[in-house]
């Protein structure tokens, strides 16, 4: 009695699928470095990739949380640290703390499209949780 072979796994939809999700998923990260470039294009960039795929790559919908949880973040720490520069005090913490998000705004993405392009979600620390 022959048995056939089992099938190995191979391409097919589901891993297309899946590995274009992951290529957006890193896009859709790595696109708020955009904002290093163009004014505002981190912000935007990240909203555009989302509402163009959503659809088409339901997956990309946790990815976009985090980013745009971040993103918002980012800049609620920046305006609070740019309202302490104003004050002579506050000028301490300020400037350091306005530093350090310009640095996590490069880190996370980066970290986030590493992540993504192993098919991983991984939620930005600091970020206030607005879409869950």
């Amino acid at each position: 009695m022959e048995t056939e072979p089992n099938p190995t796994p191979g391409p097919g939809p589901g891993r297309d699928l899946e590995r274009e999700t992951r290529n957006w998923a890193t896009i859709l990260h790595l696109s708020v470095l955009a904002g290093l470039v163009i004014a505002f294009a981190g912000l935007l960039a990240p909203v555009v990739i989302y509402l163009v795929k959503r659809d088409e790559l339901p997956g990309l919908e946790p990815h976009s949380k985090v980013v745009f949880n971040w993103v918002i973040s980012a800049i609620i720490y920046f305006a609070v640290g740019l309202i302490l520069t104003v004050t002579l005090v506050g000028a301490i913490l300020g400037i350091p703390l306005m530093l350090a998000v310009g640095v996590l705004s490069i880190v996370f993405p980066i970290i986030g499209g590493i992540k993504a392009s192993e098919g991983e979600v991984w939620p930005y620390p600091l970020s206030i949780p607005i879409f869950k």
